[in-house]
């Protein structure tokens, strides 16, 4: 029997994915939700507890009074000022320890696994329990690329390596090999609706997702759904690539469906590319 889930639930479709995986399979599950991030109506008739981000004492003693042995964090999370923060005194002690304005995104999510680490908890990826959502590499869908679609997915990777480096974002949109936009903290979806903007005369760009030169990979590995697709169909682009073995497609099947009802491709690519 596979031990007691805890899922530290954000925005967006993955944790309830991963209810419905643990219930598929029995395994028993319980939900920290956190505030202002983490669907409602995802949570029906599951076992959950709502925290502020910044109550992580609070959090810990939730998760183990559920009985809860392995941890996977998903969902988006905004990143919210100190001040909107409000951290209790064992978030306080974190940042004390590490600081605040010197991490990016995945030295932050690091520094957080070790939390979850030192206070006896397994931390897993989101691919572990549902290993299905790992990209391949190869075209899905009926729509086939051109070599213009294939110059501009390299340049893609090489920009989305260097902001990756620097531990600043995972996605980056190009067109007729320039750079429209990069994403930072705003996420994808604001990326793409500001590309939308941007677009310039003839064929569409494309958008490039990909992890981060030796990301941790139990923790935002780069994500990709029905709403991306239709996000970039929105800015005009002509499709969408991602990192083979890296990167999550949620909902592969309805991801695929529609880029070909909206004339968009979807590719896997490996780290080489």
């Amino acid at each position: 029997m596979a031990p007691k889930l805890g899922i530290v639930a954000g925005g967006g479709e993955l944790p309830a994915r991963l209810v419905g995986a643990c219930r598929a399979s029995g395994r028993d599950v319980f939900v920290l939700a956190i505030e202002g991030n983490a669907e409602p109506g995802s949570l029906d008739g599951v076992p959950h507890a709502w925290i502020r981000l910044g109550e992580a004492a609070e959090g810990f003693r939730l998760l183990r009074q559920a009985g809860v042995d392995e941890v996977v964090m998903a969902g988006r999370i905004r990143r919210p000022t100190l001040k909107d923060l409000r951290p209790d005194w064992r978030t306080a002690r974190f940042f004390a320890r590490l600081g605040w304005s010197a991490l990016g995104d995945d030295g932050l999510l690091r520094a957080v696994i070790r939390e979850f680490e030192e206070e006896g908890f397994r931390v897993v990826g989101v691919q572990s329990v549902l290993n299905d959502l790992l990209a391949v590499e190869g075209v899905y869908g009926r729509h086939q690329l051109d070599e213009q679609a294939w110059s501009d997915i390299r340049r893609g990777v090489a920009v989305a390596r260097g902001l990756g480096a620097l531990d600043v974002g995972q996605a980056v949109v190009v067109q007729q090999g320039i750079v429209l936009g990069v994403e930072a903290v705003e996420g994808t979806d604001a990326l793409l609706q500001r590309c939308a903007g941007l677009r310039r005369a003839g064929v569409g760009g494309v958008l490039v997702k990909t992890a981060k030169p030796g990301q941790e990979r139990r923790v935002d590995l780069p994500t990709i759904g029905v709403e991306t697709v239709r996000q970039a169909a929105a800015a005009g682009l002509r499709g969408i690539a991602v990192t083979a073995g890296s990167s999550l497609m949620v909902e592969g099947e309805a991801v695929v469906a529609e880029a070909d009802a909206l004339g968009l491709f979807v590719v896997g690519v490996s780290d080489e590319t």
